[in-house]
């Protein structure tokens, strides 16, 4: 098999590479399911992770490690009585994704972490959520509370989790979804979320931040001086967020994408006291970890939205072959060229299997 193993910490994207080693066989996988990848998708915190960089490097994920989070693929065996037989086309979340075969220890965590290929999806489109789609939900619906006819600005919007935001915003009956993209293209791949449902249109606005600096003027001239209920920010962004926040708005933290650790950003407090501003940070790895029961509960609210077509997975154009265009591909999503989620294709087979996919 193959994988990107990350023997340590590198600056370089270009300087990681593909390793190869012995194929997980019995007995190695004894009571395990182990999963030919078909495609696998990339995060922000995968840029962290080879960097040694994100919070978690210094307790839960040290070298030596298979770098990649999310995935999708072929069941090649499993235990007997396992809801996932071997042939059975699944995607979902995990560390070591990034690799030709994945083995997960079969248990009770699995189920919220491993699900089947929801029909008429792509591999690409079901590796490119399940670390994602998760975190928006959890921090606009759990987190922060939203409530149906509230309005919402999403930052970030036209990035994996900021796609994911907006149309779980939507879904949930947000009444008015701001949202800040940089450059005409990925203005057009947020506005186009609207055309997934029609009660979606015309409760999209799209703000581009390369020519509209004060944003947030035009969210109070058409709020009427009011502004938005919630904030989605996973660039920080929360200091001029809190010029658009209605007073006791929610301000909801998820990640820096936008900044690195020397440039974290430094909050006014004053504005937050002005406003009543309730600030609220959101891990969903974290959450995962601290409260299982919030994973579960994420998914189980998460399927139906899936399959009324009220969420869909949103996957860049251009096109990753093998785990050898893993680092070209973590550059562009660097280099902030990537909209919605970049995928790998790591098996050329593209073709579905013939057991039916379908939900748990």
């Amino acid at each position: 098999m193959k994988s990107i193993v990350v023997t340590e910490f590198v600056k370089d994207l270009s300087l990681l590479h593909v390793t190869t080693h012995p194929s997980p066989t019995p007995p190695l996988a004894v009571n395990c399911v182990t999963i030919a990848i078909k495609s696998a998708a990339l995060n922000y915190v995968d840029i962290l992770y080879s960097r040694g960089q994100h919070q978690n490097n210094t307790s839960l994920v040290k070298p030596p490690f298979t770098l990649g989070l999310e995935f999708s693929g072929v069941v090649t065996s499993s235990p007997p009585f396992c809801p996932w037989p071997p042939g059975t086309a699944v995607f979902g979340e995990s560390l070591g994704s990034f690799s030709t075969h994945l083995v997960l220890p079969f248990g009770p965590e699995l189920f919220s972490s491993l699900h089947k290929v929801p029909p008429g999806w792509t591999w690409g489109q079901a590796a490119s959520i399940p670390a994602t789609m998760t975190v928006a939900y959890g921090a606009l619906v759990l987190r922060g509370e939203l409530k149906e006819g509230e309005t919402v600005l999403v930052h970030g919007a036209a990035g994996g989790l900021g796609v994911m935001a907006v149309q779980i915003a939507l879904a949930k009956g947000a009444g008015r979804v701001y949202a800040t993209a940089r450059g005409a293209r990925k203005g057009e791949v947020v506005k186009g979320l609207e055309r997934l449902r029609e009660e979606y249109k015309g409760r999209v606005k799209v703000f581009d931040t390369a020519k509209e600096g004060k944003w947030w003027e035009t969210i109070l001239q058409e709020t009427g001086g009011k502004g938005v209920d919630v904030v989605f920010d996973g660039v920080g962004m929360v200091d001029q967020s809190l010029k658009s926040l209605a007073h006791r708005g929610r301000v909801l933290v998820v990640g820096f994408a936008g900044r690195d650790a020397g440039s974290m950003e430094a909050v006014k407090m004053n504005r937050v006291l002005l406003k009543q501003a309730v600030l609220i940070g959101y891990r969903y790895g974290e959450s995962s970890r601290r409260y299982p029961g919030e994973k579960e509960q994420i998914w189980r609210e998460l399927w139906p939205l899936i399959e009324e077509g009220k969420i869909r997975p949103v996957v860049y154009d251009e096109v990753y072959k093998g785990l050898e265009s893993v680092p070209r591909a973590l550059k562009d999503l660097e280099e902030r060229k990537v909209w919605g989620k970049a995928v790998v294709t790591v098996d050329n087979d593209q073709d579905m299997p013939k057991v039916k996919a379908a939900r748990l």
